[in-house]
């Protein structure tokens, strides 16, 4: 959530970050109702003083006598009128909150000009993505994919993109994942297992809510939601919480399926591994000071960057410009693996700072040392990585002429054998 300061006394400067994220928003609306609830602020406190003048005059008054009935008489219409504009002024109060909500995160002042993703910017690239691979194919074109990789029955038991994963299919999802939990505790990050169902607050607080209704899976009568990734229950780990300043920086990993509904995807980017609506995947978030912010978010990208490299994938880092930045990003990195076989770049982690927006959100704040008074700390979060692509490029990367996959050497001890057969 933006801070209301901020917009009331530089409004332009909100609608020109906004318009560099190419979003259609109603400022002027939100400023209004900002206006409405102030104005029946000051009515209602007034009326209160109004109320507090004549209990006080009242007071001083025999009783019984009619100075004293009419102030009783007065009393009591001005106690009329208070409950109805605190009626009012709540009901105002609420609208604006849900106007404010609607406000997007504004990008920082480094994040490029741009409307499309093809506008994003190659920020740095590793490894060879026109290495020979002379045996590389789309995944699921490989012989004997469907026997590890169950689509069909997947999609019998319970819908299209929710496969099983069958023997070393299953393996190799269970090896990735101990692998990045373990390397992202070498980078000093706290394994958390977190709740895979979250409520309404919390995923308005990560800013799901009110922009993502349509991509959550929600269950009934509870009204909870299946969590789109470990970020939403994590970042509500300390919502409403006072955090010292000494605690800063906090860093905290979790492993959690994910759930998406992915309404409106189709084409080849719903192919095979590509995009699913249940997937693996380890989170990274950080609560930090704002002093050191996009410091720790160089930090949290070469962290994700680091298995990769491990993992001998060739991928690129875009610095994603502000028609592709998401509704609570200040600023982000996408970090993309090339697919050998589909000759395309995957997405595999973005890695984005929310500055104070969640934070103000959730109520996630710091005891200042000097002031002693509570500030808001900075969000960060990011993928440590997401299985499916990862899986995907590894798949067809390294396929070899005799059908097999050749396991990076990191991974070799995790998976236990060389190579996965589909045999």
């Amino acid at each position: 959530m933006l801070d209301p300061k901020l917009l009331r006394e530089t409004p332009d400067v909100v609608r020109a970050a906004i318009a560099k994220k190419h979003l259609d928003v109603d400022v002027d609306a939100v400023l209004a109702i900002d206006t409405a609830w102030r104005t029946q602020l000051q009515e209602v406190e007034s009326l209160r003083a109004s109320q507090k003048a004549a209990n006080t005059a009242m007071a001083k008054l025999p009783k019984g006598t009619p100075e004293f009935l009419e102030k009783v008489k007065e009393m009591k219409a001005v106690s009329a009128q208070v409950k109805e504009r605190e009626v009012q002024l709540k009901e105002l109060e609420e609208k604006f909150r849900q106007a404010m909500l609607s406000l997007p995160n504004l990008p920082h002042a480094s994040v490029p000009e741009g409307k499309t993703p093809e506008q994003n910017v190659v920020y740095a690239t590793h490894g060879d993505q026109n290495a020979p691979r002379p045996h590389a194919k789309a995944h699921w074109e490989i012989p004997g994919f469907d026997k590890l990789f169950d689509f069909g029955r997947g999609a019998k038991v319970t819908g299209a993109g929710f496969p099983f994963y069958v023997g070393d299919g299953a393996r190799i999802v269970r090896a990735l994942l101990h692998f990045f939990l373990d390397e992202n505790a070498k980078a000093g990050y706290v394994e958390v297992n977190p709740p895979i169902f979250v409520n309404a607050a919390s995923a308005t607080a990560t800013g799901q809510l009110p922009d993502k209704e349509g991509q959550m899976y929600e269950t009934t009568p509870d009204h909870l939601y299946a969590v789109p990734t470990a970020e939403v229950p994590l970042t509500n780990f300390f919502r409403d919480e006072i955090l010292e300043e000494e605690a800063l920086p906090v860093y905290r990993c979790a492993y959690t399926p994910c759930f998406r509904r992915e309404a409106g995807s189709y084409g080849k980017d719903v192919r095979g591994l590509n995009r699913l609506h249940q997937f693996d995947k380890v989170e990274l978030l950080k609560w930090v000071h704002p002093a050191t912010s996009y410091e720790e978010l160089d930090k949290l990208r070469t962290d994700a960057e680091r298995i990769l490299q491990k993992l001998d994938l060739p991928y690129r880092v875009l610095l994603m410009c502000g028609g592709d930045l998401g509704f609570a990003q200040a600023k982000k990195y996408d970090l993309e693996v090339w697919s050998a076989g589909q000759k395309r770049w995957l997405e595999v982690s973005s890695c984005s700072n929310f500055e104070t927006f969640q934070a103000r959100r959730a109520q996630i704040r710091y005891r200042a040392k000097e002031t002693g008074k509570p500030e808001l700390v900075h969000t960060l979060n990011g993928s440590g990585l997401a299985v499916p692509r990862v899986l995907a490029a590894l798949l067809e990367n390294n396929l070899q002429e005799d059908g097999r996959v050749k396991i990076p050497a990191a991974l070799v001890p995790y998976f236990g054998k060389e190579y996965l057969t589909f045999a």
